[in-house]
């Protein structure tokens, strides 16, 4: 069977029945085991799941991509609904981070300390991405992501401390892909390494640059004119069948790309399918 992705929470949605919210959930069926890619803010993932019709429970992996509370804080509805999964994190997902826009008002942004709590109490269903991990002979964990470009960054005012001393590199940044029928297909949480980095790394694992598609977030919400221009050049040259940018892209990097890639540019919102 060819992999399928079902969004079950983004920033969009286009049924009143279904959740939105500032996040993003994908649950992903491909090569043999059903899979929950983040679980957004809330449990809000997990009410779109029911009304979609998506057997949770019959899940066998759940990946967070980075320690961000808008990825992981429904991580305790997501190991309640499917008992039999595992948790893929990097440790690094674990700390303590902010997004200071403004110095006398940092955001603490990193996973909430009931999630932390709930990690803690499942310890044995916690498998630790120190670097790339196999799920299945097609299905793979980028693990910690090269910064090889010189045009990325994680996209935003990301620090380790609230005084806004130690940058935040997130480290703990994963990407996840299958290598389908067609081609490559990537899929990003928020892309803090950066798309192209991403693609980059996964090609080296794989060894090949066929790309079918890549979906999620892609951070280019603050990106510059250059970043935008050498990522589309850089997308171009792998010609996707499929582009799905989501959640944290932002608005101006969305139509740009939709413009680039009028065939192969989908729109993203909760209960979009995607068949790969």
């Amino acid at each position: 069977m060819s992999p399928t992705v079902t969004v079950l929470l983004d920033n969009r949605s286009r049924d009143p029945e279904l959740a939105s919210e500032h996040g993003l959930s994908l649950w992903i069926e491909a090569d043999g085991v059903c899979l929950l890619f983040d679980t957004g803010q809330s449990d809000a993932f997990a009410g779109n799941a029911r009304r979609l019709g998506v057997p949770l429970e019959r899940a066998d992996h759940i990946v967070i991509s980075h320690g961000h509370y808008d990825h992981a804080g429904g991580l305790g509805s997501a190991l309640d609904a499917a008992p039999q999964a595992v948790v893929h994190l990097h440790p690094e997902a674990m700390r303590t981070r902010f997004s200071i826009k403004d110095p006398r008002r940092p955001r603490s942004v990193g996973i909430p300390d009931s999630v932390r709590n709930v990690l803690e109490a499942h310890a044995s269903r916690v498998r630790w991405t120190h670097g790339p991990t196999m799920l299945t002979p097609h299905l793979g964990l980028s693990g910690p992501i090269p910064r090889r470009t010189d045009f990325e960054d994680v996209g935003g005012p990301f620090f380790r401390d609230a005084e806004g001393r130690s940058p935040d590199d997130l480290v703990d940044d994963q990407a996840l892909w299958i290598d389908g029928p067609s081609g490559l297909v990537a899929v990003l949480g928020c892309g803090h390494a950066g798309v192209v980095n991403t693609l980059l790394h996964v090609e080296q694992r794989t060894k090949t640059r066929r790309l079918n598609a890549v979906l999620g977030g892609l951070h280019l919400v603050a990106a510059s004119e250059r970043r935008l221009s050498i990522t589309i050049d850089a997308l171009r040259e792998r010609r996707p069948s499929l582009l799905a940018p989501a959640h944290c892209t932002g608005e101006t990097a969305m139509e740009r790309l939709r413009e680039a890639f009028p065939q192969a540019w989908r729109p993203v919102f909760s209960g979009a399918r995607f068949d790969l």
